[in-house]
C-alpha cells in the first residue's frame, strides 16, 4: 500500500506546533514552570499530542509496509526494524511512549520536575524523528 504523504506531513507539523509551544514553555524557566499550574498542564498536554502524532505516522508506515504494532512503544521498535529511524531513535521515543502511558493512564504519578526535564533534553527526539521519517518519504519519490 501507499504511504500517504499529506498525512505525514500533516501529523510531522503536528509535532512541530506542539514543539514550538514547548520550547516557549521551556523558555520561562523551571521555578516558573513549576510555580504555574497551566503551563504544567500545556506541558503534559502538548507532550501527549506530540507523542500521539509520532505514533500515528509510526503506525501508518508500519501498517503500509506489512507490520502491525503491539503498542506504541513497539511501534518505533517496527520501525527500526524496517530501516526507517535509527535503532537509537526507537528505544528513546518507545521510552517517550511509556512515559505517554503514565501521563494518560496514571497522571497523578507523575513528577512535573521529570517533565521539565523531559522538555529540556528529550523533546529534540522528534525533530530527529521527523527528520529521519521525511528522509524516508522523500526517499520514496
Amino acid at each position: 500500500m501507499e504511504i500517504d504523504r499529506d498525512l505525514i506531513e500533516r501529523k510531522l507539523g503536528d509535532i512541530k506546533g506542539a514543539l514550538i509551544e514547548l520550547r516557549r514553555i521551556t523558555g520561562k524557566g523551571k521555578e516558573e514552570f513549576l510555580s504555574n499550574v497551566y503551563l504544567r498542564y500545556a506541558a503534559k498536554y502538548l507532550l501527549i499530542t506530540a507523542i500521539e502524532a509520532a505514533f500515528s505516522v509510526c503506525n501508518h508506515i508500519a501498517v503500509r509496509r506489512g507490520r502491525v504494532p503491539g503498542s506504541y512503544s513497539e511501534c518505533f521498535t517496527e520501525l527500526s526494524r524496517l530501516g526507517i529511524i535509527s535503532r537509537e531513535l526507537a528505544e528513546k521515543l518507545s521510552r517517550m511512549a511509556k512515559f505517554r502511558n503514565l501521563l494518560v493512564h496514571q497522571y497523578w504519578r507523575i513528577d512535573d520536575e521529570r517533565v521539565f526535564e523531559i522538555l529540556e533534553k528529550d523533546t529534540s527526539d522528534f525533530e530527529e524523528f521527523i527528520r529521519e521519517v521525511m528522509a524516508y518519504v522523500e526517499g520514496r519519490d
